[in-house]
């Protein structure tokens, strides 16, 4: 019998180990903070020990020490004589809110406004030199995220993963085993528009359990086809060119490496795939090329396009 402990298993991909795993007969514990959602999950659970071997418990990962205690204690006291073998740290916050400003399509390059003063400057003029097109709204850099949001992204995505690894991890080298699965992504190797701070929480993470090995596998999605409770594509997904893995063969290549303690994975299709090889292994090629492709890039994710496409190397004409 193993027992799998998923934290944000209420939605997305989390949803979909909850299932293949239930499938596969193991026992589970799922979390996130929607309790209602988890319910919803569970019952939708099909196999050997399910639903019956699915044990629901709400957690917030940014509520502190001694929730994450209360939690890992319950956790391993869920099953008789069995603790949590695998550990899936799948939660996470993906976009931080931003002070949101208006993208102006120019004659030369794409203009961000981040300053009130001067966005009623260019209202005052006319918008000089801007094409014809309507004005969009989008998230912008780093440098406009809020210090509420910047924490609020880290205190989930790293520091309460963190906490609750430092937790359990004693029960398990007690038991002499156990094994921890970090879904971290391939904007934790390389640069992505609009998710900076994304990004920093996911080299964040990859930093820090790289140092726990030989027990832990990182897995680096790309671009993913999540779906929402109804089981239909989101929005966001269905507006992108983008060709997706979807978040079932997502789920099944991360049970594969986890089951084989696979290190490291990545988990994308094409051009994704080769861009984080340079990024990784020539990263003078790889950054070169970021620098090269990243205007257009930034202005495919205005539109929600597609940020990879290799047409984005001959100008944002071609890659629309």
């Amino acid at each position: 019998m193993v027992v799998v402990w998923i934290t944000g298993a209420s939605r997305g991909i989390g949803e979909v180990l909850a299932k293949q795993l239930a499938n596969l007969g193991a026992k589970l514990i799922i979390s996130a903070r929607n309790e209602a959602e988890l319910e919803r999950v569970k019952k939708q659970l099909t196999g050997k020990h399910a639903p019956d071997g699915v044990k629901v418990l709400p957690l917030d990962l940014a509520s502190g020490e001694d929730c994450l205690r209360d939690a890992v204690e319950k956790a391993e006291s869920f099953f008789l004589n069995a603790g949590v073998d695998f550990m899936i740290h799948n939660a996470a916050i993906e976009r931080p809110v931003s002070r949101q400003f208006p993208i102006l399509e120019c004659e030369t390059l794409l203009v961000v406004e981040t300053s009130i003063d001067s966005l009623a400057d260019l209202l005052a003029s006319g918008f000089p030199n801007s094409k014809s097109a309507p004005l969009h709204w989008h998230k912008t850099t780093a440098l406009d995220v809020t210090e509420e949001s910047l924490k609020s992204t880290f205190n989930v995505n790293v520091l309460g993963t963190i906490t609750l690894t430092r937790l359990l991890a004693p029960y398990m080298l007690r038991r002499g085993k156990g094994h921890f699965v970090v879904m971290s992504s391939a904007a934790g190797k390389m640069p992505a528009p609009g998710q900076a701070v994304y990004s920093a929480s996911k080299h964040a993470l990859n930093g820090t359990f790289t140092h726990c090995a030989p027990r832990v596998t990182i897995v680096c999605p790309g671009p993913i086809e999540t779906s929402t409770g109804s089981g239909a594509a989101s929005s966001e997904n269905k507006a992108s060119s983008e060709k997706r893995v979807s978040s079932e063969r997502c789920a099944e290549l991360t049970i594969v490496a986890a089951t084989h303690c696979l290190k490291e994975v990545w988990i994308s299709y094409q051009p994704v795939l080769t861009v984080m090889y340079l990024v990784q292994y020539v990263p003078t090629v790889g950054y070169w090329l970021m620098d090269k492709i990243g205007g257009n890039r930034v202005e495919a994710a205005a539109r929600k396009g597609n940020t990879y496409s290799i047409s984005l190397l001959f100008g944002k004409k071609k890659a629309s």
